[in-house]
């Protein structure tokens, strides 16, 4: 590629849009690469002239022709226009990678410059031939598209020598629609750098293939080395060790300390640089004060998968949150990825690994576990163990400073020991990311999260109706139900979903028949299954009949069958095939309390024996009680889900029929919202702003921004002067409605709103209480009165409302919310479900709105959501919906700056 281009000297022709700042632009960020490894970015600076020119002359002859399109002189005047990017009228990334001697040195360079046409710029980078074939370039352009884009720039150019495959390669496989065109013996490439779905899906896919590469020398290491393996068996490093010794892990382990003293009867070595080989996987177990020497000792070795887990990083304060960000650096410059710190540890069925300091060895089985929390998984592997439930994995994340929940979901996506994901969650570092992973696997593999915490979005100064509505949870719940997660409450909840989900068929229906020998236990578990939004329906006369044939005359064989304390093994052998047998039916919940005739094991042996025998794919659950434990006959049985007691049961299967439905749940796809115009809609926000940190728009202001992206309001003019109202109402015909023109204001709530108002007389009366200035706007016929709306959230990003509306919306509550984008199957759930969605229906005979338009109504404002951060509430109350048409008849808007942060991590 030839050199910079001519550049726009004007910045004021950037069209910066207030979109990012330049600082934050330049800000340093890692890419994970094809290969696992990760490449540290950022702008060059002033500093970096030498390297640069270091750089250029590093490269072969035949990558430097393709870069310039010929051989100029390497010299400052070649690197200078690199230096220190503007942002505006151009972007410079430089791309570094620890070497041997613990140097920087550059390795790629990739450049946009703004052209003449402000909306276009040209493109060209430049990888070390060292490391050509890793992914750099794309993964260069993919950062080049971010910056660009943030100040306005809508399409790349780039001019590549024919012979250069390898980046016309890059632009084809990035995800755009590329156009190229052969003129003066180069090609021309052309691209417009929308983030559109098809480009997402690209690079996730990248994202997906370079992680799963980076974790599997955690996962599959052939060997490691514990640094900080003491010879004293009480230490955290002794017992690591020592554990991985206990477990017979596969590989070859090396211990490491300080004197070199052997450990459990093997040889140490006192540095981590006289071991024979670079392990895969070092484990370090030293002080947070020689955390980072010994890192770094390991990274130099060749290690390239580090866990720590010494405490005394974020978790302290503001001394180790800089020790932290020291060590992720520190590791993703030598490109390589860390789990912790401050964790437990990680354990590995497959390759027999145990690096954790937990007195419990890992269960072998098909359930991975991620767990931030330690303690907390100590306590799940406690009791996976009583309840025979195995791992393939357990990973202690700890403070996630690197390797996250995201980062796991993705590997064990791939990973086929792994059946069921289970996730501790204490916070979300990139929640957006999350979903669209969690999205994508659920569709494979269950995944079951236990949330603790609640987000910050609950904490506003200032409140609009769908503010107030979106409590605390309800992101969470939002991205778990619009991804597939399901979510446990508690620990017991979380073992109980796992013990069905990893045993058991998923049930095609919500339709459960219970086989009791108590009454009692029958009544638990049928009020336990309709909290859970579970059936329980007649039984089929043919399976009415085969039952009154096996059980007593005094035996209910209604639903829930109550075979009396008189049941046998026999009994329950001979009863429970027929339930499975029934067409009404799609699970069975078997509960056994022992009386005087009947023992619990012999019941257990005749349960599984008779579901083994059913050959049915209906899930079998059972609470077998019993004071000696549970019976041998279930101890690793596969045939039925084992619970300690009837809620417990119903409430897994809850979770599994929820599975069952989102997935039959169509994925969804992201509508084209037409008729909108972002630029006007961005206009108001930023005028808006220009004279304040914080404030509600006008009802000027609030209007413009509404029908800049198409959303129905009612015609509206505001009067300053009484007689300015008076003569609004009279063109606009009566009756017509007064309220406050008060920016923000509750209107019903502080009595700023008078109703149907049918002459001059009843206006001026009306303003004498309201007072000026005041907005006037003709009545609406009645409709169902709905409240939608944007609040967004400071973890989650945007949440769109819908829900009853009016003036009692707060106290209706039930409004549901969804994370934006919306696809088209969210925005149809929010119309449908819950009590909106009987107002939709027509309520008590009422006509029913049309759904079409509130859809048409939710995609505008979720696309409004997505364009306009900075609008932090936007409140339509009440939306009045019509069979024909739906109309905004109050709408409150609050503004606020984004608040940008700059984040490393890109994937």
């Amino acid at each position: 590629m030839k050199p910079p281009p001519e550049r726009v000297s004007d910045s004021t022709q950037v069209g910066r849009a207030g979109r990012a700042r330049p600082a934050l632009l330049g800000e340093p960020l890692d890419v994970i690469l094809r290969d696992g490894g990760t490449l540290r970015l950022r702008a060059p600076s002033a500093t970096d002239e030498a390297a640069l020119l270091d750089f250029f002359s590093s490269l072969s002859e035949h990558s430097f022709y393709r870069r310039f399109h010929g051989a100029p002189l390497i010299r400052p005047a070649l690197v200078d226009p690199f230096l220190d990017p503007d942002w505006w009228n151009h972007g410079d990334l430089i791309g570094t990678l620890a070497d041997e001697s613990g140097a920087e040195p550059i390795v790629a360079l990739a450049s946009y410059a703004r052209l003449r046409d402000p909306e276009a710029a040209e493109v060209a980078f430049a990888v070390a031939d060292a490391h050509q074939g890793r992914g750099i370039g794309t993964r260069l352009l993919e950062q080049l598209v971010v910056r660009a884009a943030a100040v306005g720039i809508q399409r790349f150019v780039a001019e590549v020598v024919p012979d250069n495959r390898p980046m016309l390669r890059v632009f084809e496989e990035a995800g755009f629609a590329v156009g190229r065109t052969f003129e003066g013996g180069t090609v021309e490439v052309t691209f417009p750098i929308e983030a559109t779905e098809e480009y997402m899906s690209h690079v996730d896919e990248r994202d997906h293939l370079a992680v799963v590469a980076s974790l599997r020398p955690f996962f599959a290491p052939t060997s490691l080395v514990v640094i900080g393996a003491s010879p004293r068996s009480e230490s955290i490093g002794g017992r690591l060790f020592r554990n991985v010794l206990a477990a017979e892990y596969s590989g070859t382990a090396y211990p490491v300390n300080r004197g070199g003293e052997p450990v459990a009867g093997v040889r140490a070595y006192a540095a981590v640089d006289e071991l024979p080989e670079g392990p895969d996987l070092a484990v370090v177990c030293v002080p947070a004060a020689h955390v980072l020497e010994s890192v770094e000792a390991a990274l130099r070795h060749g290690v390239r998968a580090i866990c720590v887990i010494s405490a005394g990083f974020a978790e302290t304060g503001s001394e180790g949150r800089e020790r932290e960000e020291q060590l992720v650096a520190l590791v993703r410059a030598h490109g390589a990825r860390l789990i912790g710190p401050n964790c437990l540890g990680i354990a590995v069925s497959s390759a027999k690994l145990n690096a954790t300091f937990g007195p419990r060895a890992l269960p072998p089985g098909t359930i991975g576990f991620s767990s931030q929390s330690g303690a907390l998984g100590l306590a799940l592997l406690e009791k996976a163990a009583e309840r025979n439930l195995g791992l393939s994995a357990f990973v202690s994340i700890g403070n996630k400073a690197d390797v996250s929940s995201n980062d796991l979901l993705e590997y064990w996506e791939e990973d086929s020991q792994t059946n069921l994901v289970l996730l501790y969650l204490e916070s979300f570092g990139n929640p957006r990311r999350f979903g669209r992973i969690a999205r994508r696997v659920a569709r494979r593999k269950p995944i079951l999260a236990m949330k603790s915490g609640t987000t910050a979005s609950g904490a506003r100064a200032a409140s609009s109706h769908t503010a107030a509505l979106a409590g605390s949870e309800a992101a969470v719940e939002a991205l778990f139900h619009q991804a597939g997660v399901l979510r446990a409450e508690t620990l017991e909840s979380l073992i109980d979903a796992a013990a069905l989900l990893s045993t058991q068929p998923l049930p095609r229906g919500r339709r459960v028949a219970i086989l009791t020998n108590a009454g009692g236990l029958g009544i638990l578990a049928a009020d336990a299954c309709d909290a859970e939004g579970l059936e329980l329906p007649a039984l089929h006369p043919g399976t009415v009949a085969a039952l009154s044939k096996v059980l007593p005359a005094e035996a209910s064989v209604a639903n829930p069958v109550d075979m009396l304390g008189s049941a046998t093994a026999e009994t329950y052998g001979l009863a429970l095939p027929l339930l499975l047998a029934d067409s009404y039916v799609d699970s069975v919940i078997v509960l056994f309390v022992p009386p005087v005739i009947a023992g619990a094991d012999e019941v257990a042996a005749a349960v599984v024996a008779a579901a083994e025998s059913a050959g049915t794919d209906k899930p079998v659950l059972a609470a077998i009680l019993s004071e000696g434990g549970m019976p041998p006959a279930l101890h690793g049985t596969s045939s039925i889900a084992v619970f300690p007691y009837p809620e417990s049961a119903a409430h897994a299967l809850g979770l599994a029929t929820r599975r069952a439905e989102w997935l039959r749940r169509p994925a969804g796809t992201l509508p084209v919202v037409d008729g909108v115009d972002a630029q006007a809609g961005r206009a108001v926000v930023e005028a808006a702003l220009e004279d304040a940190e914080e404030r509600w728009l006008h009802p000027s202001e609030t209007r413009a921004l509404l029908e800049a992206y198409g959303l129905p309001v009612v015609p509206e003019r505001v009067g300053e002067t009484e007689h300015e109202v008076v003569e609004a109402a009279g063109a606009l015909g009566y009756p017509v409605v007064v309220k406050t023109a008060e920016a923000g204001a509750h209107k019903t709530e502080t009595g700023g709103v008078a109703l149907g108002l049918g002459d001059e007389s009843n206006v001026r009366a009306a303003l004498a209480r309201i007072g000026l200035p005041a907005l006037v706007q003709p009545m609406v016929e009645k409709g169902a009165e709905l409240l939608a709306g944007i609040v967004q959230d400071p973890t989650f990003g945007p949440l769109v409302a819908f829900g009853p509306g009016g003036v009692l919306a707060e106290l209706i509550g039930e409004a549901g919310f969804r994370i934006a984008p919306l696809t088209d199957v969210d925005a149809d759930e929010l119309v449908k479900e819950g009590k909106a969605g009987r107002l939709v229906a027509g309520y008590r005979g009422a006509p029913a709105p049309n759904a079409d338009n509130l859809r048409d109504l939710l995609h505008r404002l979720s696309r409004l959501a997505m364009d306009l951060p900075e609008v932090a509430e936007l409140d339509l109350n009440p939306v009045i919906a019509l069979p024909d048409r739906v109309v905004a008849v109050d709408a409150r808007a609050r503004v606020l700056p984004v608040a940008q942060t700059a984040r490393s991590k890109t994937w």
